[in-house]
């Protein structure tokens, strides 16, 4: 026997999640709202959809990046199958990229509840800050390649979190971490939109585990537009094809034997 609470369907109606799709879902609800009810069993109030909807749309896109090169040189190799093209692109979502997300809510997860509310935010940052350095590990949620010192998106994730009532006590961890950071290493860190991501998603209720898949949903729709300019330069003019020549050009090549 097999059970689920996320849909079924009869010859004249679809329901998910104890909702009806045609009466209650569509014209209702917009795609950020459904991962919020498949994450938490419910639909979010106005302020919940538009946190979520913000903080997805602030990591669908950042130009040229791995991800969305895998994506186009998939394309260039399979122009018949862009699901393949997006898929490419998402496979790298991992420590470096994408998943930094969830490394940042998992470890200010861990420690909240790990305090039980006995420590300050002050105090908790400090102990997370001994760990990661005890351990020689990189902090989650901290640095990046271009935006330094800091990075746009995280005032804003926080900014909108504060107006719409949330901006709770994860991301007030984060934010003591990053000021206990910066002052053990007598300069300006960046808390990037990844940090800043993954503590808001926590403060409106999402498990660590969920992060990810959140991020890798928005990143999904950021891909299609990469794929859509390739198609429409077509395969001789496409990106793909100019940066597979570059390289092709580029190489020395050096036998071993």
């Amino acid at each position: 026997m097999y059970t689920t609470h996320i849909g079924t369907s009869t010859p004249d109606s679809i329901d998910i999640y104890g909702y009806d799709l045609c009466s209650e879902v569509i014209g209702h609800a917009g795609l950020a709202d459904l991962v919020f009810l498949g994450a938490q069993g419910r639909l979010p109030t106005g302020d919940e959809s538009k946190m979520l909807n913000a903080l997805m749309v602030g990591i669908a896109e950042h130009g040229f990046t791995p991800s969305s090169l895998a994506a186009r040189l998939t394309w260039l190799g399979a122009p018949e199958a862009t699901q393949a093209a997006v898929a490419a692109g998402l496979l790298g979502a991992g420590s470096v990229y994408l998943g930094a997300m969830e490394l940042t809510a998992r470890t200010l997860q861990e420690a909240l509840k790990a305090g039980t509310g006995e420590r300050s935010a002050e105090e908790t940052a400090g102990a997370i800050l001994d760990r990661f350095e005890a351990s020689g590990e990189k902090v989650p949620g901290f640095g990046h390649p271009t935006h330094r010192p800091r990075d746009p998106r995280t005032a804003r994730f926080f900014a909108l979190a504060e107006e719409w009532g949330f901006l709770g006590p994860h991301s007030v961890l984060l934010q003591a971490v990053h000021a206990e950071m910066e002052r053990r290493r007598s300069r300006l860190i960046t808390l990037n939109g990844a940090g800043a991501f993954g503590a808001v998603m926590s403060d409106l209720g999402f498990g660590w585990r969920q992060v990810r898949t959140v991020v890798v949903a928005a990143r999904a729709v950021g891909l299609v537009g990469h794929i859509a300019e390739e198609a429409a330069r077509g395969t001789a003019d496409s990106t793909a094809q100019a940066l597979f020549r570059h390289v092709e050009h580029q190489t020395d090549y050096r036998p071993r034997r």
